[in-house]
This record gives structure tokens, sequence and C-alpha cells, in this order.
């Protein structure tokens, strides 16, 4: 069904189902590989990888998936190719991971070109899919539109590390571990498929999405203007200072107040706070605009004091929420934001800007923030503060704009 043959009185009704069916696809996508995601470091390990290996290898990864958007978000808004780029990332993206199940022991070599690969896969399609759902979101609303989206991927955030958490949990012991992380990867490939199946769906029944949204001034090559550039600027602090979960919990490991066991279950408890508090400020963002970023990222301030000057349970999970909650926000309000100030010729563009610049300074940050744990957690926490509270002035100002 094309939207320039339905009714205007149906067009959000259709825009709406769009939006759904690309939140499916993100449910069982992030299923698989956030899924995987949890498990990376320890299989890298028992795959004879060193922790430098690890470090270098996720590193790369991450910095590769973010910089080449960019280059993918440039190239399909040359060509329009949106569902093309959208299928291709996917299709990249969903089947490294099941092809993890066929790493040997000694295998870590062929195991991290299939995690890099991953990130590349998700490269080429994260433009080109958040363009699409920026279309229909015209009709549905901007905010929501992401905030459904945001809610579905992480509702597959948190199903596919407790999926993985009962298989590890059924198959103790080291070797049978190594077995039992290659039939997790194995397992995801259901989901995986189903990802490529409801993405094919979705394309057929809406093959122009472009059509939900009408024209705006159209121009060749993305033009930088004041509001936007200060967003990007604001979304780098954000970001710098942002610790990664990683680094939270190597820390509550080393703390001990939690078992081993139970670490796949944090994380899977902030995605599962990530998914409602994606939801709530993605409705805030259309009626309240930008002020909404300003509050989320009071959130993000507040976790790392929580989460690492802490040393009882309580504390840590109360940063935990805190993460979750920041992390929600800025994967749905963060892209809501781009959709509002990008038009529709350059938003494909514009979302590789900003997914290029906020990737890098949440590696440089990631990068800074494991240095300073070694060194002074207090240290770390004030950089995570300042850095994010300099992101909360350049909101404001952009507010007023």
């Amino acid at each position: 069904m094309k939207a320039n043959n339905v009714e205007t009185t149906d067009l959000r009704k259709a825009a709406l189902s769009l939006v759904l069916m690309m939140g499916i696809v993100s449910l069982f996508s992030d299923m698989t590989h956030e899924g995987a995601k949890s498990i990376y470091g320890d299989f890298l390990s028992l795959a004879g990888a060193s922790a430098a290996v690890i470090g270098f290898v996720s590193g790369l990864g991450e910095f590769i998936g973010y910089a080449l958007r960019l280059v993918t978000g440039y190239l399909a808004d040359k060509r329009r190719n949106y569902w093309q780029m959208t299928f291709i990332g996917y299709a990249v993206n969903m089947l490294a991971i099941p092809l993890l199940a066929l790493t040997v022991p000694n295998g870590w070599l062929w195991a991290s070109l299939l995690i890099v690969s991953e990130r590349v896969g998700k490269a080429i399609r994260q433009p080109s899919k958040a363009t699409i759902v920026s279309f229909s979101s015209s009709q549905v609303g901007t905010g929501k539109a992401f905030a459904l989206q945001e809610f579905m991927d992480q509702i597959g955030a948190f199903s596919g590390p407790v999926l993985l958490f009962l298989v590890i949990y059924f198959k103790p012991g080291s070797q049978a571990l190594f077995d039992a992380y290659r039939l997790g990867f194995l397992a995801l490939l259901i989901p995986a498929l189903l990802t490529l199946y409801f993405l094919y769906r979705a394309k057929v029944k809406f093959p122009n999405p472009e059509q939900f949204e009408s024209d705006s001034v159209r121009g060749s090559r993305l033009i930088l203007k004041r509001p936007f550039i200060l967003f990007l600027v604001a979304i780098s602090f954000l970001a710098f200072g942002f610790i990664d979960f990683p680094i939270l919990t190597m820390h509550v490991a080393r703390l001990g107040v939690l078992p081993a066991a139970a670490l796949p279950l944090l994380y899977a408890w902030a995605m599962l706070v990530d998914a409602f508090a994606a939801l709530a400020f993605g409705w805030l963002f259309d009626k309240k605009g930008f002020s909404v970023l300003l509050f989320s990222s009071l959130f993000s301030v507040a976790f790392a004091p929580f989460a690492f000057l802490s040393e009882s349970v309580t504390g840590i999970m109360i940063g935990v929420t805190l993460w979750g909650i920041g992390m929600g926000a800025q994967e749905s309000v963060l892209k809501a934001a781009v959709a509002a100030l990008v038009p529709k010729e350059n938003r494909s563009s514009g979302y590789g800007l900003f997914e290029t610049s906020f990737g890098l300074f949440w590696f440089l940050g990631s990068w800074l923030m494991g240095v300073l744990y070694g060194y002074s957690l207090p240290a770390m926490v004030t950089v995570s503060v300042v850095a994010q509270s300099i992101a909360i002035v350049c909101l404001l100002f952009l507010r007023k704009k």
C-alpha cells in the first residue's frame, strides 16, 4: 500500500502501522545483537583472545560502526535508496551473529572479524532506517514515533541477554561454557531471520515512506545551520561524559556485591528501564519540545555518582536505573530532535553526522573513563558530571533558539 493511495484521513493510521512494523524489526534485531553483545567479551576470552585484543576489537567495532554512518547517510540521501541500504545493513548485521557459532577453540580471529562485521552492518542500515521512521513520524508525532521504536527495541535488548543467561545457566563449566555460548549464538538465528522477514514485509507494504511527509526546502547537501551545530556540540559532550556499561559491570564485579552470574541480568534491567523511559520522554517531546532534552540530561548527570561512589547494592541499582533512564531518553529524544532540525531531503546525512559525532565522542569518553577508573574514581565521576553539565548549558541555548 503506497502512502499516496491512502486517503488523507487514513495517513496517520498507515504511518503508525509502518512505525509499529519497524518497531517489530527493532525488537527482533536487538534481541539478536544485544543478546550477543552481553557475552562478547567472555566469548572472545574463551576463544583465545587476550584482554588487549578484546579491548581493541570492541573499540574498533564501535568506532567503525559509528564513523561509517557519515558515509552511509550521505549515500542514502544521494541515491534515495533508503530501503535497500536498510536491508543490506540488517542482512550483514543479523547474519554475522549466528556465524559466531562456527567459532572453534582458539578461533578468536574469526570471531573478531564477525563482531566487527556486525557493527559495520549496523552502520550501513542505521541512518536509512532512522530516516524511514522519521518520514512516518510527521503523521504520528516525532517523539511518539521514536519512543515506540525505542520501547520495542529495548524489549528485544532485554529479552536477548535473558535468553542467553538461561542457555549459560544450564551448561556450567569452562569448556561447556564455550559450547553454551556457541549454542546461544545459533539460537539467535531465529530472531535474526524474523528481523529480515518483518523488514521485507514493511518494505513491500510501504515502498515509498517519504510520501508520508510533505516536501520541505530542497537541497543537494546538508546545510549546517546554527541550531543543528549547537545540537551536535551538546550531544558530543553528553556522549563523552556518559560512562559505558561495560565499565560499570567491571566495577560491580570488582566490588563483589553481586554474583558474576547476575551481571547479564543487571544489563537486562537497564535495558528494561531504557524501554519505558524512551516511551515517556518521546511522548513528552511532542508536548514540550527541546525542554525534554534538558530534563532527561539531568538523569544522565546523576547516574555516575550513585553507580561508582556507592558500594551498596541499593546505590548501584539507583545508578543503573538512572543510566537506563538517560539511555532511553538519548535513544528516542535525540533522534526525534534530528528529525525536527533537518529537512527530509538531507535527513539521512543529518542522522549520519549525528551518529558519527555521538559515536566518536562516546568512544573517546569511554577510553578516558577507563583510564581514569584505574587512577581515581572521584576524578572519573567528576569528568563525567562536568562534560554532561556542559551539554546541558548548550541545550539551554538550543531551547532559546
